[in-house]
């Protein structure tokens, strides 16, 4: 018996209707508008400052990440008893002496190599005009159909007259070329010195940034084990990742110089040299080096095969210390998934251009080793890692 204040809306159901309502599920999920587009604001505006402090940044960058790299061999000689201001001396005088001494032994095949390019492109320029002339190839086809095919948009199209505008670009002059040029290596030579200048402060000071930056943490125990590990993993990720990019990048030199020897390539040396120089930039790198070394080809061998040979044997090199070393390695340093390391690099690329490509991975090994440390950013580190 019902009570009597129940009205019959509020009635329970019977068993039978009552088990077929299904009662809908809902999450309410708070969203808080005004800081979402507090954090979009704030991160377009931090992506536009990098871009503008570019030429701050990299040089900064590259310089940190060397000294990090050069620093063991620094504390290697601090054990011998050397003062920490002649151990870094000696390390920054025998990388800047063996740097100079191998440029200074390949001068002569670089030498040969720039003095062949304009033989190079006229010998390209006229394999095409060939190509374009051999009235029963496939790229004189592919003319003769696109002719046809503007003739008759041009017959069905409508008759209205149209005035055409042609613009004069300004003739070539040397003058401006070889000046701009000049600026370019000055900048290039600016940077160099003041990437060496940073690595050579920041590998003396030793680790006085290091305890200055964990006093600056506070007086909590917590907070200052914090940023030591912090710092720790910073540098083993970082000296790991470089000395494995090192050993891959010669092991692809000394492949690439034994496989252009046993095919004939003249200047091999030179080419090995610039095949593992050019693969510390991703992708770009090693396509740029089997375009190079395949011209040289046809310029040497004067046939299309030769130079697809060079080219392809080129990148398969790439391909392989790429893939099944250096990835790897970077996979087991890091704990990072292949789509974060690609998504990094684009957008760093994207951002800095070839610079970006290059220290793309260093940044963002960096970023996941603070974000694994760190509780607000955890679920970056998350994301980033397998």
């Amino acid at each position: 018996m019902n009570h009597p204040l129940t009205s019959e809306a509020e009635a329970p159901l019977p068993a039978s209707q009552g088990a077929d309502v299904v009662k809908p599920f809902i999450v309410h999920v708070p969203v808080d508008a005004r800081g979402l587009a507090l954090g979009v604001l704030a991160s377009i505006a931090f992506v536009f400052a990098l871009d503008w402090m570019q030429s701050l940044l990299v040089p900064l960058l590259l310089g940190i990440f060397l000294a990090y790299t050069l620093n063991p061999l620094v504390c290697y000689l601090e054990k011998i008893r050397l003062p920490r201001l002649l151990a870094t001396s000696i390390v920054m005088l025998a990388i800047v002496s063996a740097l100079t001494l191998g440029a200074y032994a390949l001068r002569g095949q670089m030498q040969t190599i720039v003095t062949q390019l304009p033989v190079a492109a006229n010998k390209l320029s006229a394999q095409f005009i060939n190509m374009r002339d051999d009235r029963s190839g496939n790229l004189q086809k592919v003319q003769s159909a696109v002719g046809a095919m503007e003739n008759a948009t041009k017959q069905t199209g409508s008759k209205q007259s149209a005035t055409h505008v042609t613009i004069d670009a300004p003739g070539f002059k040397l003058g401006d070329f070889m000046w701009a040029s000049s600026l370019g290596a000055m900048g290039a030579i600016g940077q160099v010195t003041v990437v060496i200048f940073l690595v050579f402060f920041i590998l003396a000071g030793g680790d006085t940034f290091k305890r200055k930056l964990v006093r600056l943490t506070g007086p909590s125990f917590s907070q200052k084990k914090i940023t030591l590990n912090i710092l720790d993993g910073i540098n083993d990720s970082i000296q790991k990742y470089m000395f494995t990019l090192m050993m891959t990048n010669v092991l692809l030199g000394l492949l690439t110089w034994l496989t252009f020897h046993l095919i004939g390539l003249d200047n091999a040396g030179a080419w090995a040299v610039g095949a593992g120089l050019m693969h510390v930039i991703p992708y770009i790198g090693p396509v740029f080096t089997a375009f190079a070394t395949g011209t040289a080809a046809f310029m040497q061998f004067d046939s299309v095969s030769m130079a697809l040979l060079v080219a392809g044997a080129s990148l398969v090199l790439a391909t392989a210390v790429g893939v099944f070393a250096t990835t790897w390695a970077t996979g087991r340093i890091a704990r990072m998934n292949a789509a974060a390391v690609f998504i990094s690099l684009l957008f760093w690329g994207w951002l800095w251009g070839i610079w970006g490509m290059l220290l793309g991975i260093p940044i963002i090994v960096v970023v996941k080793v603070i974000s694994e440390h760190v509780e607000q950013l955890r679920p970056l580190a998350e994301l980033l890692g397998e």
